[in-house]
């Protein structure tokens, strides 16, 4: 019998930081390049908050993509707290993708991440997105060596990964290589209830609601899992917002939360939301903080 130790599976690894303006196909990139939803995804800038990992394994590489939240303007406690999560993804990766979106025109956010990326004493790789629309931004401010991408047709996808490449070193698998992400079950659930909330409500919803999922089991024959999960929202008049006449709006929000979780999880889900109100949440650094980590 063959009692030698097992030898840990090597190869290139390494982690890279997605940075960019919201909305500019950060979140939509790393889930088709990994093929599974990592983050959430809605046409509304800033649905990303908190640093998700997308975990892409082939059989020479294992790269942890760091999708961030965009990088915006604000300067209230809840946009300088996301800002503030987002460089800190700076510091944990090898490399840095820096999105540019070629369908908006050169402006003060993409001044500030410029100034961030300069301060950054890593590879940066530029990628200029949404490269299946005619609107192009001005090419003045376009890099020489900026890959062209889109995630419609995936496009520069492997032009990406071979960039990336060369920062990568050779060391055991960081994961598991059937692993896609690192999220709990709680925070996945979380996460696809308030995509479910964006793309239902859209420009109804104010960014002041935040989900909290409190209670995941097994049913007793293992064949469900049942769930529990709270929005909160700062004001009643947004509360009223989301659970809509009837409860119409928040019977839509947990259909469709649902079925991606069943999808996620693969078996079948009972999924309760409640709204309850909750002024002044985003003055609260613990709340806060839990969100973001």
């Amino acid at each position: 019998m063959n009692n030698l130790p097992s030898i840990p599976d090597v190869r290139l690894v390494g982690s890279v930081a997605v940075v960019g303006r919201p909305n500019s196909g950060k979140s939509s990139f790393v889930n088709t390049l990994i093929g599974e939803k990592v983050s959430i995804v809605s046409k509304r800038p800033q649905t990303t908050q908190r640093t998700t990992h997308g975990i892409y394994t082939t059989n020479d590489l294992q790269i942890v993509f760091l999708d961030t939240a965009g990088i915006h303007l604000g300067n209230d406690r809840w946009n300088e707290a996301v800002n503030r999560h987002a460089a800190k993804s700076l510091e944990r990766a090898s490399v840095i993708l820096y999105f540019i979106d070629r369908s908006r025109p050169y402006g003060t956010e993409e001044r500030n991440i410029r100034t961030i990326l300069d301060k950054v004493d890593k590879p940066i790789i530029p990628v200029l997105t949404k490269c299946d629309l005619d609107k192009r931004l001005d090419d003045g401010n376009i890099p020489e060596n900026a890959i062209e991408m889109s995630n419609v047709d995936k496009s520069g996808f492997e032009s990406i990964i071979e960039a990336i490449r060369p920062h990568l070193e050779t060391a055991p698998l960081l994961y598991d290589e059937d692993y896609y992400t690192d999220q709990d079950m709680y925070t996945r659930v979380s996460e696809v209830v308030r995509e479910k909330l964006f793309r239902e409500l859209d420009e109804e919803l104010p960014y002041s609601v935040y989900v909290e999922t409190q209670h995941i089991q097994d049913s007793p024959d293992g064949a469900r899992l049942d769930i529990l999960a709270y929005i909160y929202a700062e004001r009643d008049s947004q509360k009223a917002i989301i659970i809509g006449k009837n409860a119409s709006f928040l019977v839509k929000i947990g259909t469709a939360a649902r079925r991606d979780l069943e999808e996620i999880f693969g078996r079948h889900v009972m999924l309760q939301l409640r709204v309850k109100t909750m002024p002044k949440w985003k003055k609260n650094d613990k709340i806060m903080e839990g969100l973001l980590e």
